[in-house]
């Protein structure tokens, strides 16, 4: 009976606009939820008669859907906690309930989350307070991510800060600018050396020291000989292969300068004790391959030293009547105590040390997957991989279509009050209409009854 299916039809619209009403109190009573994403309610109308011209309509009624929009991005508000993290662009941070640490999570189903504010709890975990655990890939002692799987969380770990760690960095290359006095190769001069000592700093943070000395030519007959001997001594090297010496010889060079109009005063030669090229000078880069560290049971470390390339105005220079050492860097530090921690746009997690040392010891990556709407909701605005969102694969942030991790900062929620407000009048007004429908019908029936009378 039509009478019927209208009351039905009613019912259906009173459900109906109950689910919108329910999403939209939802939607609200989060809109001050870091990382929230808004609940949709459709309406699907319901057909049970398809024939034309019948005479006689059933009213099929209505039916409610809901989606949460996972896809959409809320606002960025910054922070001033360093590990607070969120997302500009897509992608998810990988995370994990701390009820798990401990325990073999490579086989179980990928978590995620958009943004969060992660602290060091009493272990060192980086963590929230509602007990999401930062997962990332760790660096190996020289600061480098190792090669990992992308499509499991197999080489993921939890985020450990040891707040009291301490680092060095040991001294790899440095870089001589250096100018002799051009004066000091005049014949029958003096062939005192000219010496410059630098520190640098050793595989356990000892400090160790570098001296380089420049001995002139002054036995030729007349004008100047613009030519030097060059010793580089070390003071971790053995002398003798069983006891370190003072200061040993690593290196000896014959340097040549140019005395033309166009580079003079730069390189023009590096030769060995032959009057070969020397074997450690690379000409391309202007750099000496060296050893340093060498003992009897230690092969030694590769140390690279830069002295200009032949015609370069920036390396050892001989001008003028002055020994100035103008530019000598180096890199490596002393051993220092961890000061801070932060995030970069890349997500690796870098370790700021008192001695300036900065060191990456971890990586975050970006978790993506192709429909990001088709996740499954969990709390604490975290969501899991299901078959409606398709495989998950874990991007360098940046990469691909993943966008980038921004520190000192939480997403906002994506609720707008002032359109839920909006909502909530038409659903409230369509609430009270199929109410009225009901009403309506039950009169309509009461009359019914009456014709009996």
């Amino acid at each position: 009976m039509s009478i019927s299916s209208s009351l039905n039809a009613g019912v259906a619209g009173l459900a109906a606009n109950a689910t919108r009403l329910a999403s939209i109190s939802d939607n609200i009573s989060n809109s001050g939820t870091y990382g929230y994403k808004r609940v949709i309610a459709d309406f699907e109308g319901m057909v049970i008669n398809q024939a034309r011209g019948a005479g006689v309509y059933s009213a099929g009624g209505v039916r409610a859907s809901t989606a949460r929009l996972i896809d959409q991005r809320g606002t960025l508000v910054p922070t001033s906690n360093p590990t607070d993290l969120a997302i500009s662009g897509r992608g998810m941070l990988p995370v994990m309930p701390s009820v798990a640490i401990g325990s073999d999570f490579g086989d179980k189903p990928m978590m995620m989350t958009t943004t969060g504010s992660f602290r060091t709890d009493d272990e060192g975990v980086l963590r929230t307070e509602s007990g999401l655990v930062l997962l990332g890939w760790p660096a190996n002692a020289d600061g480098k991510i190792p090669l990992m799987p992308r499509d499991t969380m197999g080489g993921l770990q939890p985020v450990i800060i040891n707040a009291n760690q301490t680092a060095g960095d040991p001294t790899t290359k440095m870089s001589l600018g250096i100018n002799l006095p051009a004066t000091g190769t005049e014949a029958g001069g003096s062939t005192d050396a000219l010496t410059s000592k630098i520190e640098y700093f050793g595989n356990l943070g000892t400090s160790e020291s570098m001296s380089v000395s420049f001995t002139p030519s002054t036995s030729h007959s007349t004008g100047m000989s613009n030519k030097w001997t060059m010793e580089i001594r070390d003071s971790a090297t053995a002398d003798d292969g069983a006891t370190p010496a003072d200061e040993s010889i690593i290196a000896t060079l014959t340097l040549i300068f140019s005395n033309d109009q166009t580079k003079g005063g730069t390189l023009a030669q590096v030769q060995d004790s032959g009057g070969a090229v020397h074997p450690a000078y690379n000409a391309t880069n202007g750099t000496l391959a060296l050893t340093v560290g060498k003992t009897a049971t230690y092969p030694g470390d590769p140390m690279t030293i830069t002295i200009g390339k032949l015609g370069d105005p920036n390396g050892l220079t001989q001008l003028g009547d002055d020994f100035a050492p103008t530019n000598i860097s180096k890199d490596g530090s002393p051993v220092g105590n961890l000061t801070a921690v932060e995030v970069d746009e890349k997500g690796y997690i870098r370790a700021t040390y008192d001695t300036g040392f900065i060191r990456t010891i971890y990586q975050i990556p970006l978790v993506d997957v192709p429909n990001p709407n088709g996740l499954i909701s969990l709390n604490n605005q975290t969501y899991q991989v299901s078959t409606d969102s398709g495989s998950f694969f874990l991007w360098d942030a940046g990469d691909g279509p993943t966008g980038k991790v921004v520190g000192y900062a939480r997403e906002g929620s994506t609720t707008d009050v002032a359109a839920e407000l909006t909502d909530l009048i038409q659903t409230q007004r369509a609430y009270s209409s199929n109410a009225k429908v009901i009403q309506t019908v039950d009169e309509m029936l009461q009359e019914t009854t009456n014709i009996k009378r």
